[in-house]
């Protein structure tokens, strides 16, 4: 049986708690955002939201003693949230990698049929290996420890076979979760994990956990892995207001809160830390548009909003105009602070989670831009003059501590000819490039690599080169610096 959790008391708890991480996990079990009540499989129907379509693809069956026996019912239960959230799924079970590629196929075209704005989502559960910097997904009866040859012909990749055959929606919501589990914690324990990736535009791209690192599935068919029972429990109790991605971020914290608090202390050795990679321009919410939203009530003036208080002489604060100050805010101190308050003053707002994803992130990247290797000052920040709208979205982005926006914006600022260059030039890529690198860009540092070996500084490069690596990215053949 759930215990009964005083929302109230709980708010109060997380205010005089540093674990955050916590507070984020104990917000959603508190029944703080509202569960969407289920509303049938078609969005179609008493809503006016864009078509949502959802493929899931489950492999449990493996030789070897490699099987997954979580893997059903991760596809069972997440097939059930997503209809509830609206979504037309699809799924196929043990395929063999002709199968795979034909129902991702078929995926594609009802894809491309659907509106330019429709939210899709891939999702795999299974092994998964890497092979020459490219990310495989296991298909079924093939032994994912099998020479490189048969492994190659026995699975997808992410990108050539999933991610390129999903048409381009830069108005629309890509979403691919990749849930590669292992059995054995001793193999796993290598570096032999998926590799970084950044998403194409239009896209979010959720790994189970980070780039050379194991995740974990029990041997048990009655329990999900992990980071899928996060995924079904966190999206059956966001409010409707979060985002997809704020929503993506919030299991990631819950993932790493769970493992990080297991009783099993082997479990906690090999805590996954959920990776993601985004470019997105659109922020979907979770919960569906009503077909006729209700009408809006009239503003009360400003002189008005403050007229009562649950404590004598503390003012009601106004819950939209506080959410839109944090919405706007750009640089991390400030979100961090308008998040704080945001929460103190509305501690059962249904965009708590939002505000909480924003603290966190604005969090992480105070503490990176207090590292004396990351140049770069408040003035990065700046809403200058001619930013055009996409470009404050990445600082907005940045602020809260986005790695692949970070680099994003670094390479808007990327020298294109050393010799005509300034030394103020080249500092703002750097800064921005180690920015991204601090918040764990392995690609981002890789290039820092490859722009400090072009500009005559090996010792620079070899650092970056090197970070690079252990942040699990693994550069292609023909980019490694090792292999010329």
């Amino acid at each position: 049986m759930k215990p009964v959790i005083d929302p109230q008391a709980l708010a109060a708890e997380m205010l005089r708690r540093r674990g955050w991480l916590q507070g984020a996990t104990a917000l959603a079990a508190a029944g703080t955002w509202p569960t969407l009540m289920a509303q049938g499989s078609n969005p179609a129907e008493g809503s006016t939201e864009p078509p949502r379509l959802a493929l899931l693809i489950g492999n449990r069956d493996y030789p070897a003693g490699e099987d997954l026996p979580p893997i059903h019912k991760n596809v069972r239960d997440l097939r059930s949230v997503l209809e509830k959230r609206g979504f037309a799924c699809s799924d196929g079970l043990d395929l063999d990698t002709v199968r795979t590629r034909s129902l991702v196929a078929e995926f594609a075209a009802k894809v491309r049929a659907a509106p330019a704005d429709a939210t899709v989502v891939f999702y795999f559960s299974g092994h998964g290996a890497q092979l020459d910097s490219e990310n495989l997904l296991v298909s079924a009866k093939v032994n994912p420890k099998a020479a490189p040859a048969e492994l190659m012909r026995g699975s997808i990749r992410l990108k050539n076979d999933v991610l390129d055959v999903l048409p381009s929606r830069p108005q629309g919501l890509t979403i691919s979760i990749v849930d590669a589990c292992r059995t054995s914690l001793v193999a796993a324990s290598g570096d032999s994990g998926l590799n970084q990736v950044e998403a194409p535009l239009g896209n979010l791209i959720a790994f189970a956990t980070g780039a050379g690192r194991p995740a974990i599935a029990p041997a048990d068919d009655t329990r999900n892995t992990f980071y899928t029972a996060s995924l079904v429990k966190v999206m059956q109790e966001s409010s409707d207001e979060i985002s997809w991605q704020d929503m993506f971020r919030l299991v990631k914290f819950d993932v790493q809160n769970v493992m990080l608090n297991h009783p099993v202390q082997l479990l906690r050795q090999f805590a996954q830390f959920p990776f993601i990679a985004e470019n997105t321009r659109q922020r979907r919410r979770v919960g569906l548009r009503p077909a006729e939203p209700p009408p809006r009530p009239v503003a009360a003036p400003a002189t008005q909003a403050a007229v009562a208080s649950p404590e004598p002489g503390v003012p009601v604060r106004n819950e939209a105009a506080d959410f839109a100050a944090l919405d706007a805010a750009l640089l991390p101190r400030d979100i961090f602070g308008l998040a704080t308050d945001f929460l103190k003053n509305h501690p059962r707002s249904r965009l708590a989670g939002s505000a909480t994803v924003a603290r966190l992130g604005a969090d992480d990247a105070r503490s990176k831009l207090a590292l004396p290797e990351v140049p770069l000052t408040a003035a990065a920040f700046e809403r200058t003059p001619g930013l055009n709208a996409e470009a404050v979205a990445e600082l907005a982005k940045a602020g809260r501590g986005d790695k692949d926006a970070a680099a994003r914006i670094g390479r808007t600022l990327a020298p294109s000819n050393l010799l005509g260059t300034t030394r103020a030039d080249t500092t703002r890529y750097e800064g921005w490039m180690r920015y991204a690198t601090a918040l764990g860009n392995g690609i981002a540092s890789y290039e820092l690599a490859l722009f400090y070996r072009r500009n005559g500084q090996p010792l620079f490069a070899a650092q970056y080169e090197a970070r690079a690596r252990s942040l699990g990215y693994t550069p292609p053949p023909s980019l490694d610096n090792t292999r010329k």
